[in-house]
């Protein structure tokens, strides 16, 4: 079993829930009590945050290569990025390690085009969302056409993400709002739908959906077993 090396804290909130798939699926795979072998290195999101938004993300991937290193360093085999927004700096993560890096977009890019779907809606945060580093990599490397919320949803989105969900705050009244914004990519052709921040899987569920959803944190956990094991 390879070890697994997680850049985390981006939020603790999903951090934690790659942590439990991953040692779950491990489980599963190999019979208790196997566990996995797993080195987290979690940063303080408050900066992250900062920093995001104040477009300085310079500093951001001076953060994540360091991080990458200090996986390397402690004995990590492969590199996981628990975060979708934070791929914009994927680069930066692959050019500080050589250790195989798997991309969050590619387990589910795979899992989107198993099921035969072609035409995909994106819920993330407005970087991911609005920014090429996500949607053009599915588009480009899988082949997908991937509609985005309207501006006013896209707001909204964004701010449930970041005023709630990483804060482990889940409502009613934001569950609903989620539920109309993909009911609105329904109906526009949306054949599934990405949840493409990794803390979203804390409040969307299967039922809010008339068409397949696509945790991203659920997929790219368990395509780091995967590798892991092979």
């Amino acid at each position: 079993m390879k070890t697994i090396g997680l850049i985390g804290g981006m939020s603790w909130e999903s951090s934690a829930q790659y942590y439990a798939i991953i040692n779950r699926a491990v489980r599963d795979r190999l019979g208790a009590p196997h566990s996995a072998k797993v080195l987290m290195d979690s940063v303080d999101f408050g900066e992250v945050e900062r920093l995001q938004h104040a477009g300085e993300w310079d500093a951001l991937g001076d953060m994540m290569a360091d991080s990458a290193s200090r996986l390397e360093a402690g004995g990590a085999e492969l590199i996981l990025l628990c975060t979708n927004t934070m791929h914009k700096l994927a680069d930066r993560i692959t050019a500080a390690s050589g250790l195989p890096f798997l991309h969050i977009v590619d387990p589910t890019g795979e899992a989107i085009r198993a099921q035969g779907i072609a035409k995909v809606g994106l819920l993330g945060t407005a970087f991911t969302m609005e920014q090429d580093f996500y949607r053009g990599r599915l588009e480009r490397e899988h082949g997908l056409e991937v509609l985005v919320p309207a501006a006013e949803d896209r707001a909204t989105v964004h701010r449930v993400i970041y005023d709630e969900l990483v804060a482990g705050i889940v409502t009613e009244s934001s569950r609903a709002a989620y539920r109309d914004v993909i009911a609105r990519l329904v109906e526009r052709g949306a054949q599934g739908v990405i949840l493409g921040c990794t803390e979203i899987m804390l409040l969307v569920r299967e039922e809010d959906s008339a068409v397949p959803l696509f945790d991203t944190t659920q997929l790219h956990a368990l395509a780091a077993v995967e590798q892991a094991l092979a």
